[in-house]
């Protein structure tokens, strides 16, 4: 923080606020000069381990070879999806920043694992929005056992190190971020300044007692965690809960992750009684999807190691404009305007003057090229007006000369293709390795978007 200014006089020795250019006690012109006050000495951070201050402990660089590697102490958090976000459970001494926009469910999903974790460890949930009665309310209608969970209403960041270090819990659970404050900085909660500190407190609380700590983010308009970007590069993992409030479903992803791989998700479904796990989300994506309507079609994307079918929509309709429309809701923007022009050069196909919406159900959002062709054949059966086979899923990437290419992990799609029952499925022509065809589904092989688009419509 920095010291405050006065101004004094050089004759009388008096003080003033403010500079002025004449002494308002002697009279005496050009005498006020400034004079810094002397400078508080600043609180030392919280310790870095029981019982030692900050700064106190030097460390010393260690050869590599004198370094213990001991495997990470992970342990389940009691919902399968999370779990398999995190890489196989929550990890002993991480932080773990949990995003998303207001209302989504972030409260509700921490407040669900604690009903796991309190049966084997102590639970501190500290909540600077809502009262402690509030929160026993919510436990209560999501079932919630009180045994091992203590609650605190707080937005102090000293009188929560100090909590923590009365309870000594094996998990803190911080909501929100945005909320917290600390006394020595001026700004007001939320700044980018409160959040970097209070950040570092406990990233420092964290590594140094061994504690795991959850913290929750709010999202702001341009759908980053609120604050500075540097608090994602503090954390040890960044979790994006993801979905349209109005939508029941939500998706979990990891955007960094140091103990295991970000390409993993979680589908989670809202209900009365709180978030429900979806561990089968193909088939509740393609629940109530059409049989004989033109413009969908299905793909099938690797979200890490899990196959997940999606199912792509997408209108064409001739555009009253000078400029005609393009909407994207779930897939790249660029991509599709990408495939529109591929479409019309080399599919032949005149979609340059007409209205385009595309949206993926389910609220996923796909940025895999295996998604190419079957968003290529939506807007070109919504063209065409004639509906893809509702037996058929596709597969591949698609080039600028409207070429076929393979993907990866494609025996795991098929097999994945039909164990949710379609019998046909479109790949490229040429395949990488050897591939095992399922019993029961027809394999179409095309080299290029015309092949496809001659033997689908």
């Amino acid at each position: 923080m920095k010291a405050k200014t006065l101004f004094y006089c050089t004759e009388c020795g008096n003080e003033t606020p403010k500079w002025q250019g004449k002494c308002p006690a002697c009279g005496a012109w050009n005498t006020v000069v400034e004079r810094p006050a002397e400078k508080t000495a600043k609180k030392t951070g919280p310790a870095i381990g029981r019982g030692s201050a900050l700064g106190v402990a030097v460390r010393r660089p260690k050869p590599m070879t004198e370094v213990e590697t001991t495997d990470e102490l992970r342990f389940c958090t009691g919902m399968g999806e999370l779990d398999r976000v995190l890489g196989g459970g929550a990890v002993k001494g991480s932080l773990v920043l949990v995003g998303g926009a207001p209302g989504i469910g972030k409260s509700t999903l921490m407040l669900q694992i604690c009903d796991n974790l309190c049966r084997f460890a102590t639970v501190l949930y500290v909540s600077g929005e809502e009262s402690e009665r509030q929160i026993k309310l919510r436990a209560e209608r999501l079932k919630v056992r009180g045994e091992g969970l203590y609650l605190l209403a707080e937005t102090n960041l000293e009188n929560l190190v100090d909590a923590v270090h009365q309870l000594q819990p094996d998990v803190l659970i911080v909501d929100s971020i945005q909320t917290m404050y600390n006394g020595d900085v001026s700004s007001a909660p939320g700044s980018i300044s409160q959040v970097k500190e209070c950040t570092m407190t406990l990233m420092q609380l964290a590594k140094g007692e061994g504690l795991t700590v959850f913290v929750i983010g709010h999202v702001n308009k341009e759908g980053s965690i609120a604050g500075p970007k540097v608090l994602e590069h503090m954390v040890d993992c960044v979790l994006y809960f993801e979905g349209e409030r109005h939508m029941a479903h939500r998706i979990l992803r990891a955007a960094k992750n140091r103990f295991g791989a970000t390409n993993e998700i979680g589908v989670f479904e809202m209900e009365d009684g709180g978030l429900a796990e979806v561990p089968n989300p193909s088939e509740t994506l393609l629940d109530g999807r059409p049989t004989e309507a033109p413009g969908t079609c299905v793909t099938c994307v690797m979200e890490g190691v899990r196959p997940v079918l999606a199912e792509i929509q997408a209108l064409v309709v001739p555009s009253s404009l000078g400029n005609p429309r393009r909407v994207s809701n779930g897939f790249d923007y660029n991509r599709a305007m990408l495939l529109l022009a591929v479409l019309e050069k080399r599919g032949g196909l005149l979609v340059g003057n007409c209205d385009t919406y595309m949206n993926v159900i389910g609220g996923l959002s796909l940025d895999e090229p295996a998604a190419d062709l079957a968003a290529m054949l939506a807007l070109a059966s919504s063209f065409r007006d004639r509906p893809v086979p509702h037996d058929l899923a596709a597969i591949g990437e698609i080039g600028l000369t409207g070429e076929l290419r393979s993907v990866s992990a494609l025996g795991q799609r098929l097999a994945e293709v039909r164990r949710l029952g379609f019998t046909k499925c479109l790949i490229p022509k040429r395949t990488q390795g050897k591939l095992l065809v399922p019993d029961g589904l027809e394999l179409i092989r095309v080299a290029n978007i015309r092949e496809a688009l001659a033997a689908l419509l």
